[in-house]
């Protein structure tokens, strides 16, 4: 007997799931679009309201079931205000993706202390905030994905990445311990750790003279990678398949950590 053809919804077993995501744009915005097309319900939280004016265009038009929420995760307490609004929204949670980040391109002697507090409370206190809240909330039902978005910067030394670096490496491994504390719950935790990606927030050093061909010479495959290629990693840690897999930084890098 022939196998009794799958949609992908189907495979990946997201279908109705519940799935917040921080950032609108970017990676977010892909990951935020790839899970509507799964069949899960979507909730997108961004400070920007024209971002999220941006991917509500976009749900629209493949029929998406999503909700929106206007917050600045740097706020304290914002985190558990957004989880907790979202899971009124969506009536549950089963998937959180944090895809929030900055990087301001400088050595580490001309940065100040208030410019070195900021990126990290953008890049990782951010991360704290949000994944505590949600989960408690997974961690209390049994079951639940977390996911945020690292760097090959957490692992490599690149100039003029200082505080960058510091706050991609303190994601590995606060999700390290979060994984280590939560899989007894069903709870799995994840990074996902793209290499030179091309986004907005890439996009003014792209531009700079040679700054491409500089970057596509450190990558094996010869290429930068485009925010689509997050989608599929960002499902499959989200899917019934991945239920084993927890503390795990995956690079999505074309080798750029090979080399």
């Amino acid at each position: 007997m022939a196998d009794t053809p799958r949609t992908t919804a189907d495979w990946l077993g997201l279908d109705g799931a519940r799935v917040l995501i921080a950032g609108a744009g970017g990676i977010g915005g892909a990951c935020a679009l790839a899970y509507a097309r799964a069949g899960a319900s979507v909730t997108v939280v961004d400070r920007d309201q024209s971002a999220l004016d941006a991917i509500a265009a976009e749900f629209d038009a493949i029929g998406a079931r999503y909700e929106l929420i206007q917050a600045d995760l740097t706020v304290h307490g914002e985190g558990a205000r957004v989880v907790t609004e979202a899971i009124e929204k969506l009536g549950g949670l089963e998937v959180l993706l944090h895809a929030v980040g900055i990087n301001d391109r400088r050595p580490i002697l001309e940065f100040t202390e208030d410019e070195w507090d900021h990126i990290l409370q953008v890049n990782l206190s951010s991360v704290f905030g949000l994944a505590q809240a949600a989960g408690r909330h997974m961690v209390a039902q049994g079951h639940g994905r977390v996911l945020a978005l690292s760097s090959v910067s957490g692992l490599l030394a690149h100039h003029s990445h200082g505080p960058y670096a510091a706050s991609k490496g303190g994601i590995n491994q606060l999700l390290r311990v979060m994984a280590r504390e939560w899989a007894s719950s069903g709870v799995t935790v994840n990074a996902l750790a793209p290499g030179y990606i091309e986004t907005p927030l890439t996009a003014g050093e792209l531009a700079k003279p040679g700054k491409r061909a500089d970057l596509e010479s450190l990558v094996p495959a010869g290429r930068l990678g485009t925010p689509d290629e997050l989608t599929g990693p960002a499902l499959f840690l989200s899917s019934r398949h991945a239920g084993f897999i927890t503390g795990h930084v995956m690079y999505i890098d074309g080798g750029r950590t090979l080399v």
